[in-house]
């Protein structure tokens, strides 16, 4: 029997249409293998370098001096890097589309309803993304944000209009004794200094409004609260002597800028020879200097205040003139 050259026609039609409909879907197939591998070694290649050093930290502190600032930097190099992969990712398909379905003509190319695998892949990537995201992040959190009953050492921080006052405490909580203390003023740069390898409390309040307590090397910025509110975190060791610039990090007034201190670290011995001499009645510079330490800060100044000046409207002035 023998068909007819219609029946052959549609057949060899049927049969062409099919191996280039397999060879388009090899070739979509080869092309998302190409990204998912390209993406691969991209987030290899960037997790396999300093990139946080490459790229500034990606606008967080480096030099971190404690291990919870380590954790949160990891933290945040590496929602950057995945940032990063998930964006080269996206950019690849967008560019991807506009060169293969640019216009070529009056003809609009194949539309497709219901690619069931490309509406999962966009429903449940983002969800995993955002999963894994959230359950560093609580780790790291837990770890960052957890205080012991004994720590080593316990110093009240307290804020005000512009500077600070640390008490080196015999306790926690409000009823512990306060056995040194040293406050800032508008001449000297209070200087706060603490031991490396030993676990520090810190216990913060205001006298007016709300401050901000932020050693960029040693943590996040914690506010500071006026009232009965005591913010109150915890950080293991400090891992490296020196000294570092302290910062308000909250607007809180007219001087807010130059509401600076230093923190100083020491070794353990120096600091327990600073915290007897500071009981024995020595000011701050003079037990600084008995551990050969610097007597005043290294790392800021003290600001210039004018506030014996009627620097806004000089009193010779004639009315209504300002200078």
């Amino acid at each position: 029997m023998v068909a007819r050259s219609s029946e052959v026609r549609r057949s060899a039609v049927r049969h062409s249409a099919s191996r280039g409909a397999d060879g388009r879907r090899g070739r979509r197939v080869a092309r998302m293998a190409g990204l998912g591998l390209g993406g691969a070694a991209l987030l290899v290649l960037l997790t396999g370098c300093n990139v946080g050093s490459a790229f500034g930290g990606f606008g967080w502190p480096q030099g971190g001096i404690t291990p919870e600032a380590h954790r949160m930097y990891d933290l945040w190099i590496a929602s950057c890097i995945a940032a990063l992969a998930v964006g080269v990712f996206v950019w690849g398909l967008i560019f991807w589309c506009v060169v293969r379905y640019r216009k070529r003509g009056n003809e609009l190319p194949v539309q497709t309803r219901y690619n069931m695998p490309m509406e999962f892949l966009y429903t449940i990537a983002p969800i995993l993304i955002v999963s894994v995201l959230f359950y560093y992040t609580a780790i790291v959190q837990t770890d960052v944000v957890r205080t012991t009953k004994n720590p080593d050492v316990t110093v009240e921080v307290v804020a005000f209009k512009w500077n600070w006052q640390f008490n080196y405490r015999d306790g926690q909580g409000q009823d512990a004794n306060t056995v040194a203390s040293v406050l800032g003023t508008s001449d000297v740069i209070p200087i706060l200094v603490l031991p490396t390898g030993r676990s520090i409390r810190f216990e913060e309040t205001s006298r007016d409004v709300i401050h901000s307590f932020w050693v960029p090397e040693m943590l996040f910025k914690r506010d500071v609260f006026p009232g009965k509110i005591r913010n109150v975190f915890e950080v293991s060791e400090l891992e490296s002597e020196g000294a570092y610039v302290g910062r308000c990090a909250e607007l809180c007034g007219s001087y807010h800028a130059f509401m600076n201190f230093e923190l100083r670290v020491v070794s353990p011995e120096a600091y327990d020879q600073f915290l007897a001499a500071k009981r024995d009645g020595k000011s701050t510079q003079e037990a600084l200097s008995a551990i050969g330490q610097d007597p005043y800060a290294k790392t800021t100044k003290p600001f210039e205040t004018r506030r014996t000046e009627a620097n806004f409207n000089p009193d010779d002035a004639p009315a209504g003139a300002g200078n």
